[in-house]
């Protein structure tokens, strides 16, 4: 007998031993795989953006103030944290809208709605451009009827902002629908049979249960925003000191002066730096929250 339990002691090791050799990957793999990563990320991110401050500064600090507080610079700056200030908060809202009408109800047309919010991704940001020329330029179909009542929306800030609108409207209701989806309804329900409204449900269960990947969804959005080019430069008609933004504005000063094209060139890979690091920090706590939550439930399971 005691034999028999020795021959299952010593055959456990061994079988556990093939498994782990099985499933782990050599050292030198390992280490082949993290290299090319980091290559890859050193050569394709670190130096360019090391390359951007260091042009920016290449003709000293008084040369690149004097670039970001030239009025053509600060016009671009406004314009761009303007059309942000717009743009995500109206897509937090449809963001919210949308993902709790996909998550928590079932009704005709819902398919339909989940093609049109992800159709910025598949649609290019010229093409989007170009539709709103289409649409609101001065030969297009509602140009002439805004020409008579002196409204511009194409050359115009509400061009800059509708397309901004349309490139970025995705980001918040991507972000919430799969987490609403895999919260279910229960909560909310159980908020309705106690006799709470809607509004109620919505601030006090819903917006709760969803905070850390509505910021999240917020901060992708708002990145997008201020670094959009694409359908912003075909509605804008580049109108130096109106109507460009800061990539816009970018690419105006590259022909004219590098040195003050990679100053607002910075500024923006500023904004993209800050905005990776509130990602970052939201990522972490939202990993933190889980954790304790699977701790508290593991410790509420044990006996």
């Amino acid at each position: 007998m005691s034999s028999a339990s020795g021959a299952a002691v010593s055959v456990a090791p061994a079988w556990q031993g093939r498994v782990r050799s099985a499933t782990t990957e050599p050292a030198a793999v390992r280490w082949a795989l993290i290299g090319v990563s980091l290559l890859f990320l050193g050569v394709f991110l670190v130096v360019p953006l090391v390359a951007v401050f260091y042009q920016a500064l290449a003709k000293g600090l008084g040369e690149y103030l004097r670039a970001l507080v030239d009025p053509h610079a600060r016009a671009a700056i406004g314009l761009t944290l303007i059309t942000a200030a717009i743009v995500v908060p109206l897509n937090t809202v449809f963001g919210i809208a949308a993902a709790w009408a996909i998550a928590k109800f079932e009704f005709r047309g819902k398919q339909l709605l989940i093609t049109l919010i992800d159709l910025p991704f598949s649609v290019s940001p010229v093409v989007a451009g170009l539709i709103f020329i289409l649409v609101f330029g001065r030969n297009g179909w509602l140009g002439p009827w805004l020409d008579a009542r002196g409204l511009n929306v194409v050359f115009a800030v509400p061009g800059i902002v509708l397309a901004t609108l349309f490139v970025t409207f995705p980001f918040v209701a991507r972000e919430l629908i799969p987490l609403m989806q895999a919260q279910g309804t229960e909560e909310e329900e159980a908020a309705r049979v106690l006799g709470a409204s809607g509004w109620q449900t919505l601030w006090r269960v819903t917006l709760p249960n969803i905070k850390w990947g509505l910021l999240y969804g917020i901060i992708l959005c708002n990145g997008r925003a201020m670094g959009e080019f694409g359908a912003v430069s075909v509605v804008s008609g580049r109108i130096r000191g109106l109507t460009n933004t800061m990539p816009l504005h970018v690419e105006v000063l590259y022909y004219e002066n590098v040195a003050a094209a990679f100053a607002v060139a910075s500024l923006l890979a500023l904004l993209a730096l800050v905005t990776l690091a509130a990602k970052s920090v939201l990522e972490w706590n939202v990993r933190r929250q889980v954790a304790r939550a699977g701790n508290n439930l593991a410790q509420g399971e044990s006996p």
